[in-house]
């Protein structure tokens, strides 16, 4: 994983070191309760993925500008608050094995704290005088809204189907990778068409992200913090166990699905619909989704990235998404 990561940085390491130092300067306060806070979050930045995502992207289509850091940090800044958020709204007390904000701190600092970062993500957008940047990171906003409330009121549906899957993750983690190429793209002045190419690509390289995180969820792992069936605690179907019930058309299987759904599972429930997802070829079915995925993704780097360093850079990324094991 890490020969993966140092690949992808390899062409943009000054301009990720400047997106770093920008994105910490905007993450700060003087003093108080909120520069706690803040620090506590700016410890726990991870590798970098979105950021690096689109520096690739608007080097492959042209030159890294004042513009495309601003854009990057302030879309790092929107994704930031919707973590703090949705950490509140799921009641969670870890996010990635570490507490999380509303864990440390309380309900209250937390949803205050994401307002105050969301502010600073608009302020952020603002300062690249491209009002069409602006438009576009508030539309993510309310796409990555919405795809929070479709989920939640998908969690205790009637309804099991990959499409509903799909449309969750569009709104949702898609988005955000869609977001990275669409705003990379259009930071550095890139065509209408080589803009609609570049989200297109970001949105199957968000896609196969979520399908692997949600394969994570099968097997336990302290690497991750996140238990074997936790999203099944918290109501949530995913690819592997939709599939294997779907297929399955069994009454049974599907009461048993749709007691997940609407929180009425024991843990006894959840292990069974677990080890029935694992023994009938549950995450073998999303593995194959991810590598169809891959090929449509490998299809844009070849045709459309013709810098040898960049095209090795997206692929090395390509190729995280679908292996990493955090």
């Amino acid at each position: 994983m890490n020969d993966f990561l140092s690949i992808i940085r390899q062409p943009i390491e000054t301009e990720l070191q400047q997106f770093v130092e920008l994105f910490n300067q905007s993450l700060s306060h003087a003093d108080g309760t909120l520069e706690q806070v803040l620090n506590y979050i700016r410890q726990r930045a991870g590798k970098r993925m979105r950021p690096m995502l689109i520096l690739l992207t608007a080097k492959a289509l042209g030159s890294v500008t004042n513009v495309t850091h601003l854009s990057g940090v302030a879309l790092e800044l929107l994704h930031t608050a919707s973590l703090v958020h949705d950490d509140i709204v799921d009641e969670a007390s870890e996010r990635r094995g570490q507490p999380s904000v509303n864990a440390v701190y309380d309900n209250r600092i937390a949803v205050l704290v994401g307002d105050y970062i969301l502010s600073t993500a608009l302020l952020s957008v603002c300062q690249t005088t491209r009002l069409d940047i602006v438009r576009y990171l508030s539309a993510l906003g309310q796409t990555l809204s919405n795809g929070e409330i479709l989920q939640l009121t998908s969690n205790g549906s009637e309804q099991i189907s990959e499409q509903a899957y799909y449309d969750v993750i569009r709104q949702k983690t898609a988005a955000l990778f869609e977001a990275c190429c669409t705003m990379g793209a259009m930071s550095v002045g890139a065509s209408d068409d080589d803009v609609k190419a570049a989200a297109q690509f970001g949105q199957t390289l968000g896609t196969i992200f979520q399908i692997r995180d949600d394969i994570f969820d099968y097997f336990p792992s302290p690497q991750i913090g996140k238990p074997s069936g936790n999203d099944m605690l918290e109501g949530k179907l995913t690819l592997p166990a939709i599939h294997c019930v779907l297929e399955a058309n069994d009454p049974d299987i599907t009461a048993l699905a749709m007691r997940v759904k609407q929180h009425n599972a024991s843990q006894h429930d959840i292990r069974q619909l677990v080890n029935f997802t694992l023994d009938n070829g549950g995450i073998e079915y999303a593995e194959q989704q991810m590598h169809r995925l891959h090929a449509d993704a490998m299809k844009y780097i070849n045709e459309r990235v013709g810098q040898s360093d960049i095209n090795q850079a997206l692929t090395a990324y390509l190729n995280y998404c679908i292996q990493r094991n955090i």
